[in-house]
């Protein structure tokens, strides 16, 4: 748990509750909003560092899930249903989590079951924003790791943060992992030119010129499964 900015929290890792789920980030929009949910397994360790950060984590209202597999999305039926928040993700990666399908979502492989969870918003095409009061967060459709992976943006305290999960990870084609998609995906997030990245597994990278280089590192350096 730490305060990244003003208004930008990380209350889950693999280092709180659960080896296995990915870093669940906090944003403070006037309500709040998490950026991927964990594995379930870690749900009560993130409302705790949500309590201990002096927020109410009955203010969750919105959860904004980066993509279908468990180590990101497991959790989410959790806050759905104990806190009643609004889960989003792109279409093409809803069914997985609705169907609750542990073989695309990876379920079988993290041995980590996922429960069937509607999702309230599917978002649809290239670019979604959603606003927040005065604040906006771009959700950019990035497919590659899977057919709908999202990367999201925002600018905070003259910075602008890209939620990029698992930039880092292989592309495994028995979960529908596409390596020319993803390539262009990583170049949409290059076009960005983010001072920060919050990252899924790897944290924190700053500033624009690491966020480039971290990047174009795995442009290099990408496995193929």
């Amino acid at each position: 748990m730490k305060e990244i900015l003003k208004n930008l929290f990380l209350v889950g890792d693999a280092d709180q509750g659960d080896s296995k789920s990915c870093h669940v980030y906090l944003l403070n929009l006037g309500e709040l909003v998490l950026i991927d949910s964990g594995t379930g397994k870690n749900f009560q360790d993130i409302l705790d560092n949500v309590k201990a950060l002096g927020f109410d984590p009955a203010d969750i209202k919105t959860v904004i899930l980066t993509h279908c597999h468990v180590d990101h999305s497991a959790g989410a039926w959790r806050f759905k249903e104990q806190l009643g928040c609004r889960l989003i993700m792109h279409e093409l990666d809803a069914e997985v989590l609705e169907s609750g399908d542990n073989r695309l979502s990876a379920g079988a492989w993290f041995r980590i079951p996922l429960q069937p969870t509607p999702i309230d918003l599917k978002l649809k095409g290239e670019l979604n924003r959603l606003e927040f009061g005065p604040h906006t967060l771009d959700c950019l459709h990035t497919p590659g790791h899977s057919p709908g992976s999202l990367s999201i943006y925002t600018d905070l305290e003259g910075k602008r943060v890209l939620f990029g999960q698992d930039i880092h990870a292989p592309i495994i084609r028995a979960y529908r992992s596409d390596e020319t998609l993803w390539r262009q995906s990583m170049q949409k997030l290059l076009a960005l030119r983010a001072d920060m990245l919050c990252e899924g597994h790897l944290g924190i990278v700053e500033p624009a010129e690491k966020v480039a280089e971290f990047i174009e590192h795995y442009l290099l350096h990408q496995t193929v499964e």
